[in-house]
């Protein structure tokens, strides 16, 4: 079960939002990439960043920020990143030559209220079910899938197990839990489904306010799938 530290990037600054909104943040740091190093020291295997500006603009916003985080980081962990492509036939459109260019590379995102994907930083939602698009995006010869409960996302309330292990059971590759994540028990719970299909969670308020431990968190994961 890999723990990812999460890294979501609005003007220049590491922010936390509550379900998306862009105007309900709380900022952590002015400097992302002393942030990402932090992470790095404590154990994380992998980042996970997000430009919340591209993803409303449609297009890279904090490219000075990543470039820094990535400098910090030196290539000692794989970083992920998302946010700026926000139109479905967009993705669709290039989706399968993303994927043949890069193998092994390309992750979707998909992120979702009540089943529904949404998109435009989460501000529309669609009529696209996940379950459909993910299936279509799998043929494709995607990597893995985030998926995100938005109406959990920075809300502290815990994973939606039952939607992500729904999800996991239907396709090959492997899903990633985002949304909701508080505590030591909700590591237990992704840990119990880990053979469903879920390969890891993507962490984020919990660790900036200090109610999850990242070393503990990662060391505890191990310990219960048998990699400590």
């Amino acid at each position: 079960m890999l723990l990812i530290p999460a890294i979501d990037l609005k003007d220049g600054r590491c922010v936390r939002l509550r379900q998306g909104d862009l105007a309900d943040e709380t900022v952590f740091s002015e400097d992302p990439a002393e942030v990402a190093s932090h992470w790095v020291a404590q154990g994380a295997r992998r980042l996970h960043l997000v430009d919340l500006n591209g993803a409303v603009a449609g297009k890279p916003r904090n490219q000075a920020a990543i470039k820094a985080i990535l400098g910090a980081v030196g290539g000692r962990i794989p970083v992920q990143l998302g946010g700026g492509i926000r139109d479905l036939d967009t993705i669709e459109r290039c989706l399968q030559d993303a994927c043949t260019a890069f193998p092994g590379q390309v992750i979707v995102g998909l992120d979702a209220r009540d089943g529904k994907v949404a998109t435009d930083g989460w501000s529309k939602l669609t009529g696209h079910d996940v379950l459909d698009l993910a299936r279509k995006f799998e043929g494709y010869g995607v990597e893995a899938f985030i998926y995100t409960d938005i109406g959990r996302d920075g809300m502290l309330t815990g994973v939606n197990i039952e939607a992500t292990v729904r999800l996991a059971r239907e396709l090959r590759v492997p899903v990633f839990a985002s949304g909701g994540v508080a505590g030591l028990a909700d590591v237990d719970q992704l840990c119990a489904v880990e053979h469903e299909g879920i390969e890891g969670a993507i962490l984020g308020r919990a660790l900036y306010e200090g109610h999850l431990d990242f070393r503990a968190a990662q060391a505890r994961a191990d310990e219960l799938n048998g990699e400590a």
